[in-house]
This record gives C-alpha cells, sequence and structure tokens, in this order.
C-alpha cells in the first residue's frame, strides 16, 4: 500500500467553443477545479469536476483550506473509505453543489491513480459489468438553436455513433418546446433501426 504524500489543486477556466443556453443562464466559463494526487510510490492520479460560470473559487478554497489536508497520508488505495471520511467531515455544509464538486474531484483524482498503478481501466475496476456504455449528444440541443439546426445537429450526432441527443426545453411557451422536439422526432422515426433517444432538461 502506497500513502498520499502530496495533493496539487489548481483551477482552469474554458471559455465554450459554442454559445451554451437553457431556460434559465447561458454557459458562461467552465470553471474546472483539479486535483492532483501523488502517492509515495511517485504515480499521480488527476481528477475534475466543473461550474458553469460561479463558485470555482469556493470550491478551490473548500479544497484547500477542508478536505485536502485529511488526504495527507492515508492510503491512496482506500477510494471509498476516503471519499466517506471526507463526505463527513464537511457534513455541516449540507449535500450541496459547492461540496460536491469539490468531493468529486478528489474522487475521480482518486480513481484515476488506482487505475494508473493496476493498469486496469475504470470500468473494470469498477466492476467490469459492461464492456461498453452507449453515449448521448450533449452539444447540440442548446435553447437559442432553431429547428433546422436542432435537426442537423442530431443528424451529425448519430452519424458519429451516438446513441442521443439532448434537447434543452423551456421556451417562453410549450408549444415552442413541442415544435423544436416534434421536428427531431420526426427525424428519428425517418432514420430506421435505431431512432436516436431524446434528453429533455429544462436547466
Amino acid at each position: 500500500m502506497a500513502k498520499i504524500v502530496s495533493v496539487e489543486v489548481l483551477q482552469v477556466d474554458l471559455a465554450p467553443k459554442v454559445k451554451r443556453s437553457d431556460a434559465i443562464q447561458s454557459f458562461q466559463c467552465q470553471e474546472t477545479p483539479m486535483v492532483r494526487v501523488t502517492d509515495s510510490d511517485g504515480v499521480t492520479g488527476t481528477g475534475y469536476s466543473y461550474t458553469i460560470g460561479t463558485g470555482g473559487s469556493s470550491v478551490i478554497k473548500l479544497l484547500d483550506d477542508h478536505l485536502v489536508p485529511l488526504l495527507l497520508h492515508r492510503e491512496a488505495d482506500e477510494v471509498e473509505r476516503i471519499w466517506r471520511d471526507l463526505f463527513f467531515s464537511v457534513h455541516s455544509t449540507t449535500v450541496g453543489a459547492l461540496t460536491s464538486i469539490a468531493l468529486a474531484a478528489i474522487d475521480s483524482a482518486l480513481w484515476d491513480l488506482r487505475g494508473r498503478k493496476t493498469g486496469l481501466p475504470l470500468h473494470r475496476l469498477a466492476g467490469g459489468a459492461q464492456d461498453s456504455i452507449e453515449c448521448y449528444y450533449t452539444e447540440g440541443g442548446w435553447i437559442h438553436i432553431e429547428d433546422a439546426q436542432l435537426v442537423e445537429e442530431a443528424l451529425r450526432a448519430k452519424e458519429r455513433g451516438f446513441g442521443g441527443t439532448k434537447i434543452k426545453v423551456g421556451k417562453p411557451h410549450i408549444s415552442d418546446d413541442v415544435r423544436r422536439l416534434s421536428a427531431v422526432q420526426r427525424l428519428a422515426v425517418a432514420m430506421a433501426e435505431r431512432p436516436c433517444r431524446i434528453h429533455l432538461l429544462s436547466w
């Protein structure tokens, strides 16, 4: 077993490549809190989580002041035990977004470290119930996109092998949402054997 000897916390801000909008907000910036955990064998695991424009600095502060100090000298392989202990240590802040984002960055770093040390992919470490999963596309269904572009993006997602496409809903009138969804659904029906699923998100 190897103990955690150092933890690095940083934040990377990423501007979205395309405009992203839903019913209540526009995605301005991906604030990406990152954690690098190194064990006594010299192996490093990297994890991250993200916000859509606010709160990143608060996540970093929570990591630096309250969570990272509890990681040092722990057995790096005890991923589940560490998560439980860290979760309890911040239970007074409730299970809110900032806490969850901070814990996720640490947890994914520890899983990455475990995977690098064992040489196994994550799905094997998690039990290997499936060799693959079907993914869906998230970049084409923003609420500001017109019907024709929605259809075009759904078609592009299908051609690239995605099993579905996510469409945002929440227009001022429900008839606008129905019209947009119907346009994509007609495409799905017309595409023969395996139509795209549509994932609806109103926020």
